[in-house]
């Protein structure tokens, strides 16, 4: 949730603001991963019977941050289609972690503390997309401040100064639709910004895959194995 989920802001800012497609356009950009989490959920709902939950959530939340990676590098002339394979895989990785984690929050518990340990689950994916939003975007506009600041004085425009419109960039996206070097400074800044968050979102799967592939073990379920809490609830 802190990583891809909270991704999705950036990623529109960047389709519609940099790449200046519509809403309906973007959001038709984003059907591959969803189509793809779609029949991999399905998929993953049946293996979570015969796969260990750890693994997993190793797997599904390593190809998140993959998908992740896969989109870093994106460019000034870059089209939709880049971040293509990325949407695909990180999609995958959705695909087979949300089944996963639906399964562990109840199984980890009794039967009749099921109802809450969704809860719990739910409202942690709820702060996790909180988080994740505020963690990157203050890491992205502390990038584009900085990064366009460098290109304005480059450009000589004097220091104070540039760090003026740099600021106003960064918080309020002015000179985006312009000309000259501040639209110039505005655009190269942004898309440089997004490559760092992609990465940060990156390292933020890759350490969840390592936590979860460590942490969930088959003891802590509530019936002993895996595969007992989940027959559990068919024969209350």
């Amino acid at each position: 949730s802190a990583s891809m989920f909270a991704m999705f802001l950036y990623l529109t800012l960047y389709i519609q603001n940099g790449l200046h497609l519509s809403p309906l356009a973007t959001g038709l950009r984003f059907l591959p991963l969803t189509v793809v989490s779609f029949f991999v959920a399905g998929a993953a709902g049946r293996l979570v019977h015969a796969v260990p939950a750890r693994l997993l959530f190793g797997i599904g939340l390593g190809a998140v941050g993959l998908g992740l990676l896969l989109m870093h590098g994106i460019k000034p002339d870059s089209k939709w289609t880049t971040l293509l394979p990325g949407f695909i895989v990180a999609g995958a990785g959705i695909g087979l972690c949300n089944p996963t984690i639906a399964q562990v929050a109840v199984g980890v518990v009794s039967p009749e503390r099921s109802g809450m340990a969704a809860g719990i689950n739910n409202t942690f994916r709820q702060v996790g997309i909180a988080t994740g939003i505020a963690g990157l975007g203050a890491i992205f506009q502390a990038r584009i401040e900085s990064k366009a600041s460098a290109l304005l004085t480059a450009s000589g425009i004097p220091g104070p100064k540039a760090h003026t419109i740099a600021h106003a960039i960064a918080t309020e996206r002015s000179g985006a639709g312009g000309g000259g070097a501040v639209a110039r400074a505005a655009q190269l800044s942004f898309i440089s910004a997004l490559n760092e968050i992609l990465l940060v979102g990156c390292v933020i799967a890759f350490a969840g895959a390592v936590l979860g592939a460590l942490l969930v073990r088959s003891s802590d379920f509530a019936h002993g194995t895996e595969h007992a809490a989940e027959a559990a609830p068919a024969t209350a």
